[in-house]
């Protein structure tokens, strides 16, 4: 009998618990540029409908989530506006540098740049933690999650798969919205 989704077999399985057990950690970091102390997308093992599983989990912030939920209503408004909008993409010349946008492009920025403010100040966009699950996911079952936490490291993943698989995961219900965060720009006086 094959095992049509490699997330199920017990072979993987085994084969990561083993690995975490020498790691001395209850999960495994799926190296991804786009981790950081906002997102982290891991593996580790839990249950499902009684049986074992590998969970491919993405975990982030609540603000990195709304960031998100912000710039693509953002974008949406500017695909109306621009019918020729397709995303806004950064080129580097041969020598690394930033290819400069066309005034098409940088148009196109700016507007969404306003869209964002305006939906940050009104707080049209509210979001709350949550954990959804993908069991239609290639690899065992797909888990995303955000929390309300300023970031994310070692202990708090550790913390969510324990109280994930313990089943005492407690969720904020609370609805959130948040301002993006300017640099301070020191002044002289």
């Amino acid at each position: 009998m094959s095992i049509p989704n490699p997330g199920f077999d017990p072979k993987n399985i085994d084969e990561l618990k083993r690995e975490l057990k020498k790691q001395g950690k209850p999960f495994k970091i799926i190296p991804d540029e786009e981790n950081s102390d906002e997102f982290v997308n891991f593996y580790f093992v839990g249950m499902f409908e009684g049986r074992e599983v590998i969970y491919d989990a993405a975990l982030y912030t609540l603000r990195l989530h709304h960031s998100s939920e912000v710039y693509e209503l953002a974008e949406h408004e500017a695909a109306k506006k621009f019918p020729n909008f397709k995303g806004i993409t950064y080129e580097e010349d041969e020598e690394g540098n930033m290819k400069p946008l066309t005034s098409e492009e940088e148009e196109i920025g700016w507007f969404i740049t306003e869209i964002i403010m305006d939906i940050e100040e009104d707080e049209s966009v509210k979001v709350q933690e949550f954990v959804d699950l993908d069991t239609n996911h290639d690899y065992g079952i797909g888990l995303d999650a955000a929390l309300n936490i300023d970031s994310i490291d070692e202990k708090v993943v550790a913390k969510f798969i324990k109280e994930f698989n313990d089943d005492t995961l407690v969720l904020d219900d609370t609805m959130y919205a948040f301002q993006s965060e300017e640099e301070d720009v020191e002044e002289d006086d």
